[in-house]
């Protein structure tokens, strides 16, 4: 089985490898008074990123919200 993984690991990184050196093209991002220009491969892995933190928030937000409503609140018996 690791075997695999290290395979579909190494596949997932060499198709990461070449989209970042085939989209070397710079882009401008706007965001409200905002600007950055990079380029795409940059921006994609930026936005990854970012999407992966904000589900990662959610996640934990959901995960303690389920928890305390399945807490019994201490005064009851």
């Amino acid at each position: 089985m690791r075997i695999i993984q290290a395979i579909l690991f190494l596949v997932f990184l060499g198709a990461v490898g070449l989209f970042a050196v085939q989209n070397t093209r710079s882009v401008t991002v706007d965001f409200w008074k905002w600007e950055v220009t990079g380029p795409v491969a940059a921006v994609v892995v930026a936005v990854y990123l970012l999407g992966m933190v904000s589900g990662w928030t959610v996640v934990a937000f959901v995960r303690r919200s389920l928890r305390r409503v399945g807490e019994r609140p201490s005064g009851s018996a």
